[in-house]
């Protein structure tokens, strides 16, 4: 007699893990161990609040939701207190003194956004205030799209430390735009203009004329000039090391005569100090950009800044025929998309790669038979 035998699949026991109620949790775990509530408020921030007991924390929990619902605030002594902008600057500030290399360009531009925001509470400003603040003042000082996208980044490195050291809960430049920069465009100055200018250095701020010739004839970036140190400088071997450039390598800078003759120069007044130029020695300081301006101001040359000496330099190098790698490489750029905006200024190498084929036959059928005139070629090339 066969028997049928029914074979049972196996029995799986799941075990499903206690989950604590909504909105409730335990730091630490154990039974004697205080609940806590996660919640968030009427004004929609997340809030965590201690409780207790269990049971405790179920019932704060409901009232707290409640509340939340019919838009009550909370107890004064469990609201957070404001935090201004003025505290979340200085926060700000204290960072970049220690990571950034831009410090003083961080100072700054910070003075502006206190201006702006310093007595309001951080969490208050919107996006839409950030944009119209950085619009106006843009309208106002004739600031560069590159100058107002400098104020942004540095407003939002701002509000990111801000969220990191919990006193903020979002960053409102996150959605304001960056301005599309143009860096086609290179202003230098001409014969006539720089003459002027140097007439008035003269006048003005004689002290700093090596100055202003290190930087037209090094093109070294304002901050690598104002941090040069003597030690850097080797007059023997005509050349400046800068340890640090703008992409985080080393590079080293030729000198020419007249930029040996400005280093000669410093030196003999310089030689207390372990900086090349004058007000390098104070971090906060700006004077030595100030000067700048004022000179310029009184030559009466516009649109000029202290950054468009090194594109004096690049341009000039470019009409004296110099390749652009070349010049690529006295800038410090790693590619040569930066300096194609000085190629108009040394058609040169464009004329001589066109010129290899002028001397190779081309069959053509064109009738220039009917050009052979004076007055018809004359039209021609006009």
């Amino acid at each position: 007699m066969e028997t049928d035998v029914l074979i049972l699949p196996e029995t799986r026991h799941h075990t499903n893990k206690r989950r604590n109620p909504r909105g409730l949790f335990q730091r630490l775990p154990g039974k004697h161990s205080s609940w806590w509530i996660r919640y968030v408020d009427a004004q929609g921030r997340f809030r965590r609040e201690k409780a207790g007991t269990k049971s405790a924390a179920i019932e704060l929990y409901r009232k707290r939701k409640n509340e939340a619902l019919e838009g009550k605030k909370l107890p004064e002594k469990l609201r957070s207190a404001a935090v201004s902008f003025k505290e979340i600057s200085n926060d700000a500030l204290g960072y970049s003194e220690t990571n950034k290399r831009s410090y003083r360009d961080d100072a700054y531009r910070m003075q502006q956004l206190i201006e702006w925001f310093g007595s309001r509470v951080a969490d208050s400003i919107t996006p839409q205030e950030i944009e119209r603040a950085i619009a106006d003042a843009a309208e106002s000082r004739k600031w560069l799209p590159a100058t107002a996208n400098r104020h942004r980044s540095l407003l939002s490195m701002t509000y990111r430390l801000a969220i990191r050291n919990g006193k903020v809960r979002e960053n409102p430049v996150r959605q304001v735009p960056r301005k599309r920069e143009n860096n086609v465009v290179a202003r230098f100055l001409d014969a006539e203009e720089e003459a002027k200018l140097r007439a008035k250095i003269r006048a003005l701020y004689p002290a700093r004329e090596p100055e202003f010739n290190l930087a037209l004839h090094t093109g070294m970036r304002r901050n690598e000039q104002h941090r040069l140190r003597w030690r850097d400088v080797n007059l023997r071997a005509g050349v400046i090391t800068i340890a640090q450039s703008k992409h985080g390598g080393a590079r080293h800078v030729p000198i020419n005569s007249v930029a040996e003759k400005a280093l000669e120069t410093l030196v003999k007044s310089r030689s207390e100090s372990e900086y090349v130029c004058l007000g390098s020695e104070h971090r906060d300081g700006r004077d030595w950009e100030r000067w700048f301006e004022e000179c310029v101001r009184e030559a009466g040359i516009k649109d000029f800044r202290w950054h468009d000496l090194r594109h004096t330099f690049a341009s000039r190098l470019a009409m004296a025929g110099v390749p652009l790698r070349t010049l690529a490489e006295l800038l410090g750029h790693k590619t040569l998309a930066m300096v194609m905006r000085y190629a108009h200024l040394a058609p040169a190498h464009l004329r001589d790669a066109v010129e290899r084929i002028a001397g190779t036959p081309t069959d053509t059928t064109t009738d220039t038979g009917a050009s052979d005139t004076p007055e018809q070629r004359a039209v021609l090339l006009n």
